[in-house]
């Protein structure tokens, strides 16, 4: 695993305005995040609350950071939203506890081949996450560009999660090729097209507000990405100072200027 310091990104004139408190005087929480947004994210959250301390540890594939909090491994994570959270919940026999929601990184369709969603031909090759949570929101997003289309029943993301066995029309006979979520950037030039979480877009240098053919809604959106703890941890005073800060006002800001709407704040 990879430990991250403070100061990755730089000063900035957020930073000159922190949220101060009496200092929490424990030791530092510990925190499993994903490099692009979200350990950045928190290290933003150091420089705005001088009282705050953490040890974000940067999530290497292959390791299931939900596993590391049920084991007591970390204190927190932040790396995913709520539909996700609860395939987890129902795979490992474990409850977490959800503290804060901080943003929503919309899942986008990008393509190499192709300048436009139109120019896709009949028969594309077109790559979807392939965990539950995340291949459900990606056939809603063809769904919402015409491209597919879903049973009668599944009319929102937050209905149900839809499958492949739930596609009800086909018009362009779309050839649809699941793969492990961080590995779709790198397929992506074997495909007609991807749909990429925004996390792993970012980490490819990709700009989803630039690149992205078409892009989640944000209205309505259940994808917001959120701060988890274990039970036992809700009201531990570290967990909570974090929930404040990545719920400020600050930290909203920021998220807005870094990212420039390839992630958007929540508050």
């Amino acid at each position: 695993m990879v430990w991250l310091g403070a100061g990755v990104l730089g000063g900035n004139a957020l930073a000159q305005t922190p949220l101060n408190q009496t200092p929490l005087n424990q030791s530092p929480l510990s925190v499993a995040a994903d490099a692009i947004p979200h350990a950045e994210i928190l290290e933003q959250a150091e420089r705005l609350a001088d009282d705050l301390k953490l040890k974000i540890i940067e999530i290497p594939n292959g390791v299931n950071p939900n596993a590391l909090l049920a084991g007591g491994d970390v204190q927190a994570n932040f790396f995913q939203h709520v539909p996700y959270l609860r395939t987890q919940e129902e795979a490992l026999g474990q409850k977490f506890e959800v503290v804060a929601a901080v943003h929503i990184e919309p899942l986008g369709i990008y393509s190499r081949r192709h300048a436009r969603l139109a120019d896709l031909p009949e028969g594309a090759v077109v790559a979807l996450p392939n965990n539950a949570s995340n291949l459900s929101r990606a056939l809603f997003l063809l769904q919402d560009q015409g491209l597919l289309h879903l049973r009668p029943g599944l009319d929102d993301p937050a209905s149900g999660l839809a499958t492949l066995a739930d596609i009800a029309g086909n018009p362009r006979k779309l050839r649809i090729s699941e793969v492990e979520s961080p590995l779709l950037p790198r397929v992506l030039q074997d495909v007609d097209a991807a749909i990429i979480n925004g996390n792993y877009a970012l980490e490819a240098g990709l700009k989803p507000a630039r690149d992205a053919l078409a892009l989640e809604r944000v209205a309505g959106n259940p994808y917001a990405n959120v701060l988890v703890t274990a039970p036992a941890l809700a009201r531990d005073a570290r967990v909570l100072r974090l929930a404040e800060v990545l719920a400020s006002p600050q930290m909203s800001a920021f998220i807005r200027e870094r990212y420039e709407g390839s992630v958007i704040p929540v508050h």
